[in-house]
């Protein structure tokens, strides 16, 4: 196994140039789906990520056809699917999950047609859905950045819009937010936010950047703030160490990296310091403790 200090070695090789790319991939899809995770774990949007992540299949497969770029594809088919899942639930006869599942899965179908026509179908699509740390090109890298800054960005000028409509949907309606519209925003920057992310962890596992880092965080603290400084903090130092591991170990990048997120999430499970399973049963233990009369 690498020693840490050989792994940076690694990274300034010229030789292994795609490591450094691979990092900064991964690092930035941290930073990224580790802030719009909070939102997401706050509204209990779990399947949405999850649904967001099939439906950038499609735009994908697409662009790996016509040799276009990937990170574009995906973004315009995530966008379109999430137009149009908004648009169909208007309709109240159907709840919005029901929409979500039947636009979503049709999109990851119709993407494992797309893939299925292109040369080195198998190849490829074992690359889109476990990911790939030496195949990321470098134009990658600029859209990358670029998606990320204006990501954040975005996320800056409507936190207090998508942080009132997070906590109380009604209340935020009543007093006049477009409740509709700030849905809609944050449907897209999800999708954005997975297929920045799909290089490096694959379709498959991307759900697990995107909601695990924002759990953990969860657990360990009720300030939204700081939840949203430690969220990033451990999807980058997950995609750190997972990437150190995987390149030491030759271990599958994406699996590495989400292994390592779920490691501290449940050393957060157990440990945090007031919603932890230790500090839980410290807590009830206490009463019992002062109630004993001294002998």
């Amino acid at each position: 196994m690498l020693s840490p200090a050989e792994f940076v070695a690694d990274l300034f090789n010229p030789a292994l140039s795609f490591l450094p790319k691979a990092l900064f991939v991964a690092l930035m899809s941290s930073v990224v789906c580790g802030i719009i995770g909070c939102y997401v774990v706050l509204r209990g949007m779990a399947f949405i990520g999850d649904a967001v992540a099939h439906a950038v299949f499609p735009g994908l497969a697409v662009a790996f056809v016509v040799q276009g770029n990937l990170v574009i594809g995906g973004a315009t088919a995530g966008v379109l699917t999430a137009v149009a899942v908004a648009v169909f639930a208007q309709n109240r006869r159907l709840r919005e999950d029901s929409v979500i599942g039947v636009f979503f899965v049709a999109a990851f179908a119709l993407g494992i047609v797309v893939i299925s026509r292109a040369p080195g179908y198998s190849g490829s699509l074992q690359q889109f859905l476990f990911g790939s740390i030496t195949g990321i090109p470098d134009e990658d890298l600029y859209v990358v950045a670029g998606s990320s800054a204006v990501l954040l960005t975005v996320l800056f000028l409507l936190h207090k819009e998508l942080v009132a409509v997070t906590l109380d949907r009604e209340t935020a309606r009543a007093a006049g937010l477009p409740v509709f519209a700030l849905d809609l925003a944050l449907y897209v920057m999800v999708s954005v936010a997975v297929v920045i992310s799909v290089q490096t962890i694959g379709n498959i596992l991307v759900l697990a950047l995107l909601v695990t880092p924002a759990a953990s965080a969860r657990l360990l603290t009720d300030r939204l703030p700081v939840m949203m400084a430690l969220a990033p903090a451990i999807g980058g130092f997950s995609a750190t160490v997972g990437l150190y591991l995987s390149w030491s170990l030759d271990l599958p990048t994406g699996g590495t990296i989400v292994l390592v997120a779920t490691a501290v999430f449940l050393l957060a499970w157990g440990l945090a310091p007031r919603h932890g399973l230790v500090a839980r049963f410290t807590a009830r233990r206490r009463p019992r403790t002062a109630a004993t009369p001294n002998p």
